[in-house]
């Protein structure tokens, strides 16, 4: 894992967007790492966020698109989401519509909600929109956090 980390370090903003990109599909993979790195190594936070967001929504909208073309029993079976994951995803979705795409950042379950909304055939602009805003507001959060320990020390 820190050979990888290594590696998407050494691209700088394209390696952070492709990090988050791979976190965001159903590849498990820490992206926070790699942002923190690098804003550590003094590149733009603003950049960071940017590039993150961006590859990290591309990420999820993959899941969602999986969902669109799929069937459950393909999901189920190639991509190793269990049965109990898309029904606790499908349970927190109903009749709530493209908006739960916000949730998408939410570790465990976040390729679930997004391969449910595209099995749900949810508006696909909403749907990448609300999951836009979910991941930015996840990666602010972590460069906010990284940013509030650093000035400690």
């Amino acid at each position: 894992m820190e050979s990888l980390i290594e590696f998407f370090v050494e691209w700088g903003y394209v390696g952070l967007f492709l990090s988050a990109f791979v976190a965001g599909s159903v590849v498990p993979f820490s992206s926070e790492a790699v942002i923190v790195i690098l804003t550590g190594m003094g590149l733009n936070p603003l950049g960071c966020l940017v590039a993150a967001t961006a590859g990290n929504t591309l990420g999820g909208m993959t899941c969602y698109w999986i969902g669109m073309a799929g069937k459950r029993e393909w999901i189920t079976r190639y991509l190793r989401v269990s049965d109990e994951k898309l029904a606790r995803a499908e349970r927190f979705l109903a009749g709530r519509g493209a908006m739960m795409g916000f949730f998408a950042f939410l570790p465990y379950v976040g390729e679930a909600i997004a391969v449910m909304l595209g099995l749900m055939r949810s508006n696909m602009a909403l749907t990448a929109a609300s999951m836009t805003i979910g991941k930015a507001l996840r990666y602010a959060a972590v460069l906010g956090l990284f940013e509030g320990i650093t000035a400690l020390f």
